[in-house]
């Protein structure tokens, strides 16, 4: 692991220290910004990588931690949270109420909670891999600690 950790590497390690998530972050020398790239890298299924997508919920920040393997209906989530839309958000919209770049965007560090879904096939994998605030960092972890660390509701999002 490199001696300097980025910023929101930094962050996110401490936030997963404080939930005693116990697996390490682990940082590639290239960057890893989709699942199917994390999923190669890993040795690891691709509905394995724990996919961290910030949508625009009648303007409200939405995350929406998803199976690499699974794409969002948008319209479902909506009538999930009772949004009348939920849309991709911009990238300015997601360091906006994240703090991280899309691509690294971790489940937590971000400067205050956000709305979180997590997708329920993510259980049916005993390790997860997220991004760790950054597209050359991820770390281990598992569905009930997404969800005890999120604060998250377990979801159907496809």
């Amino acid at each position: 692991m490199p001696e300097k950790l980025h910023p929101s590497v930094v962050r996110v390690t401490e936030v997963l220290r404080s939930h005693d998530v116990e697996g390490d972050v682990v940082v590639f020398p290239e960057s890893v910004p989709t699942a199917a790239a994390a999923a190669a890298q890993l040795g690891c299924e691709v509905g394995a990588i724990a996919n961290s997508l910030i949508f625009d919920a009648d303007g409200a920040p939405l995350l929406v931690l998803t199976s690499g393997a699974h794409r969002v209906n948008t319209d479902l989530i909506a009538g999930l949270v009772g949004a009348a839309k939920v849309r991709r958000a911009t990238p300015e919209f997601v360091r906006e109420h994240t703090g991280q770049a899309i691509g690294g965007v971790a489940p937590v560090g971000h400067p205050a909670p956000v709305r979180t879904l997590v997708d329920t096939w993510l259980g049916k994998h005993s390790v997860v891999w997220a991004a760790a605030g950054h597209p050359h960092a991820v770390f281990p972890t598992s569905f009930d600690e997404l969800i005890k660390m999120t604060g998250g509701t377990p979801a159907e999002v496809e």
